[in-house]
Protein backbone atom coordinates (compact mmCIF):
# COMPACT_ATOMS: atom_id res chain seq x y z
CA UNK A 1 0.00 0.00 0.00
CA UNK A 2 1.37 3.61 -0.63
CA UNK A 3 1.53 5.90 2.26
CA UNK A 4 3.19 9.08 2.30
CA UNK A 5 5.02 10.36 5.22
CA UNK A 6 6.05 13.48 6.48
CA UNK A 7 8.50 14.84 8.72
CA UNK A 8 8.62 17.64 10.58
CA UNK A 9 11.61 19.67 12.59
CA UNK A 10 14.99 18.27 13.01
CA UNK A 11 13.41 14.39 12.52
CA UNK A 12 14.23 15.69 8.64
CA UNK A 13 17.95 15.84 9.50
CA UNK A 14 19.63 13.13 7.32
CA UNK A 15 16.20 11.92 6.03
CA UNK A 16 13.79 13.57 3.85
CA UNK A 17 10.86 16.19 4.09
CA UNK A 18 8.03 14.25 2.14
CA UNK A 19 8.24 10.89 1.35
CA UNK A 20 6.05 7.97 -0.30
CA UNK A 21 6.50 4.56 0.55
CA UNK A 22 5.02 1.10 -0.34
CA UNK A 23 4.22 -0.65 2.85
CA UNK A 24 3.07 -3.80 3.91
CA UNK A 25 -0.39 -4.69 5.06
CA UNK A 26 -0.89 -4.28 8.61
CA UNK A 27 2.44 -1.50 9.29
CA UNK A 28 1.59 0.50 12.09
CA UNK A 29 2.75 4.05 12.92
CA UNK A 30 5.27 2.69 15.41
CA UNK A 31 6.53 0.57 12.75
CA UNK A 32 7.54 3.16 10.61
CA UNK A 33 9.02 5.44 13.50
CA UNK A 34 11.16 2.46 14.40
CA UNK A 35 12.39 1.78 10.81
CA UNK A 36 13.15 5.54 10.67
CA UNK A 37 15.48 4.93 13.30
CA UNK A 38 13.21 7.76 15.48
CA UNK A 39 12.96 7.10 19.41
CA UNK A 40 9.83 6.52 20.20
CA UNK A 41 10.00 8.71 23.55
CA UNK A 42 11.45 11.38 21.06
CA UNK A 43 8.48 11.89 19.01
CA UNK A 44 5.72 13.88 19.69
CA UNK A 45 2.91 13.75 18.10
CA UNK A 46 1.95 11.47 15.21
CA UNK A 47 -0.94 12.56 12.75
CA UNK A 48 -2.80 10.78 10.02
CA UNK A 49 -4.66 12.27 7.61
CA UNK A 50 -4.57 15.63 9.81
CA UNK A 51 -5.97 13.41 13.26
CA UNK A 52 -3.76 12.45 16.24
CA UNK A 53 -2.81 9.12 15.87
CA UNK A 54 -0.92 6.30 18.29
CA UNK A 55 1.81 4.02 17.73
CA UNK A 56 -0.49 1.22 17.27
CA UNK A 57 -2.74 2.80 14.51
CA UNK A 58 -2.24 0.97 11.33
CA UNK A 59 -2.01 2.30 8.29
CA UNK A 60 -4.34 2.62 5.16
CA UNK A 61 -3.89 2.89 1.20
CA UNK A 62 -3.14 6.72 0.67
CA UNK A 63 -2.90 7.72 4.37
CA UNK A 64 -0.19 10.56 4.92
CA UNK A 65 1.60 10.02 7.97
CA UNK A 66 2.79 13.15 9.84
CA UNK A 67 5.62 12.97 12.48
CA UNK A 68 6.54 15.47 14.95
CA UNK A 69 9.55 15.84 17.45
CA UNK A 70 8.77 16.41 21.12
CA UNK A 71 9.16 20.55 21.05
CA UNK A 72 10.91 22.17 24.02
CA UNK A 73 10.72 26.24 25.05
CA UNK A 74 10.83 28.45 27.84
Amino acid sequence: MNVTIKLFAYFRDSRFKIENRDLDKGTTVGNVVDSLNISREEMGVAMINSRHTTFDTKLRENDVLAIFPVIGGG
